[in-house]
Parts: C-alpha cells; structure tokens; sequence
C-alpha cells in the first residue's frame, strides 16, 4: 500500500514529541521522587555541552538547553522509526532493522550517561534509562500505529488483538493489586503505606520520605508496577493465545506466575531485606494471586472452551500413553 511520504514523516515526528514528553515527564516523577527536581536534564545538559562544570550558567538556561537537545533527537527518532515502518510493509525483514534500531538506541542512550562519568550514571541510573525509553517506544509506535491501522494491521496482523488483550489484563492485574493493598493500608489507618514503602527502597535507597518527596515516590511506584503488570499481562496473553494451538500451553501462566513471583520477592530482598518483613509476603502472595485469577478470567473471555480442550488433549495423551504401556503378545511358532 502507497502512503504519504509526507503524512509520514509529520506523523513521525508527532511520534517523537510524544516520546521525548514521556521520558521528560518520567524524569520529572523520577527526580521529584529523590528530591530534586529537574535534576535529570540539569545534569545532562552541565555534561554533554558544558564538561559537567556550568560556571555561570543557570539551571533554567541548562534545562532549556537540554529540552532542545531532547526533543530534537526524539523528534529525528521518530521520523526515522516510521519510515522503517513504512518500508517494512513491503519488506517484512525490514521489521528486524526496526527493532535492531530501537535496541541501539537503548544502548546509544545508556553509553551516553556512562560516558559522561559515575556521577551521571549513579544519578539517572540505567534502569531509568530503560523504563523511560520503554515507555516512550510503546506510546510512540502506538500513536503511529493507530493513525495509520492499515499498515498496523498489514505489519501485526493478530498480534494487535493479543497485544491489546495483554495490555488489558496487565491493568486488571495492576488495579486489583493496587485496590488490595490500598485497603489494607486503610484498615490499618496508613493509607498507601505499601506504595511508599517500596518507592523509598527503590528511589530513595530506603532512606525516609519527606512532605515533598512522598506523592512522587507513591506516583513513581505506581508508574512502575503498572508497566510491570502490562509486561506480564502480555506474557499471558501470548501464553493463552498458543493455547489455541497447543491447550496444555496454559499450564505455562502457572510457570510465568511462579517466575513473577520469585523475581518479585528476590528484587523486594535485593533492594532491602527488611521490606518484604514489613510488606508481609502472604499479602504479597495473596495480592498477586488475587491479579492472577483477574487476569486469567479476563483471558478466558476470548478463548472459550480451553478447559474442555485442555481436559481432551490431557485424555489423549494418558490413552496414548496407555497404548505404548501395553506389551505386545509374542506370537507362537508353529513347528
């Protein structure tokens, strides 16, 4: 299919400006979260155009500086991103180009703050990198996407509806968690206790929360465990769509389940061993459990009849085993 090469590119660059908004705005949380704001693209732009030491130069002029820079790149980024999604219509190992692009520029961006020195990097961090240049790539690719659905739908075909589906039942998850803890929290008079507990651990080093820093540690947290829950979510939802294919393949989302659990309590361990003492693990377990069964119900809505083809396929498989149990009779020999 032909498109305009100039609706293309105005989208791409559409695309860039939403992106570098969200990595903007992620860092905005991130740095309120520790208790400085902004400090993100003051400390960038003091590196990479001033050698990490702005005598004279003010902060505002330093984050000006820093805006244009970003939102350029990403603007650039994005004019680029879609004419490879553009080509890879027509060309479809093209789309291997494509995510081979977005990983160098995870790493360009990574190898940029690691260059500018261990301050840099101990100040932004890589897994801030990595989450906010993973938003911006799903909300980039989703804008463009759905303004062109002809080529989303040529380029995805049925992972749309799986990715859809995934993205919704990671919600579900996420907001059931969520409404779990926030009640109990409630019912022991601290209200989004949970979410401040795990924000201080991970943006503070556990290091208490002040008046300024506890709603951007609570909407920083918030922000990460509904990314969590949507990557999940989309795990499930490839899982329950091979089950289309292969019914015992839903034995999997107990595997995926169990692995989000151990990674979940080895990550609570790793950051601070005493929080998963004052967090609780049972409500942990019961937490995600409850996510669980949200999820999977929400699922089940679009691949009715997998119970009774997973108890057939499980019936097949105890007869066939049956069949190769049973010995074969010797035949006599007739003299």
């Amino acid at each position: 299919m032909v498109h305009s090469r100039s609706r293309i590119i105005l989208d791409g660059a559409i695309a860039g400006l939403l992106g570098a908004g969200v990595v903007a705005l992620w860092f905005m949380i991130f740095d309120a979260a520790r208790g400085h704001i902004f400090e993100t693209p003051v400390l960038l732009a003091a590196a990479i155009l001033h050698g990490s030491h702005p005598d004279g130069v003010g902060t505002i002029r330093l984050m000006l500086e820093y805006s244009v820079l970003h939102f350029g790149a990403f603007i650039i980024t994005g004019i680029i991103g879609a004419n490879l999604l553009e080509a890879a219509e027509n060309e479809p190992t093209l789309m291997v180009s494509l995510l081979v692009f977005a990983g160098a520029f995870e790493a360009f961006f990574i190898g940029v703050v690691m260059f500018l020195g261990p301050a840099a990097m101990h100040e932004v961090t890589w897994w801030g990198i990595v989450v906010a240049n993973l938003s911006a790539t799903a909300v980039m690719a989703y804008y463009f996407l759905s303004r062109h659905p002809a080529l989303a739908g040529n380029l995805l075909g049925r992972w749309i509806a799986i990715l859809q589906e995934g993205v919704t039942a990671g919600l579900i998850g996420a907001v059931i968690v969520a409404a779990w803890f926030l009640a109990y929290d409630l019912a022991l008079g601290s209200a989004f206790k949970t979410p401040l507990l795990l924000g201080e651990a991970i943006f503070n080093n556990a290091a208490a929360a002040t008046p300024d820093t506890t709603a951007p540690l609570i909407i920083a947290y918030t922000v990460i465990h509904f990314l969590g829950f949507i990557g999940f979510g989309v795990a499930l939802a490839i899982l329950m769509a091979a089950t289309d294919h292969e019914p015992l393949v839903a034995l999997g989302v107990l595997i995926v389940f169990a692995i989000f659990e151990v990674f979940f309590f080895g990550w609570v361990t790793l950051i601070d061993a005493s929080l998963l003492e004052q967090l609780g693990w049972w409500k942990i377990i019961a937490a995600n459990a409850l996510a669980l069964i949200g999820m999977v119900a929400y699922e089940l809505r679009s691949h009715r009849g997998l119970w009774v083809r997973l108890q057939e396929r499980w019936a097949l498989l105890e007869h066939e085993g049956n069949e190769e149990n049973i010995a074969p009779t010797p035949r006599r020999r007739h003299l």
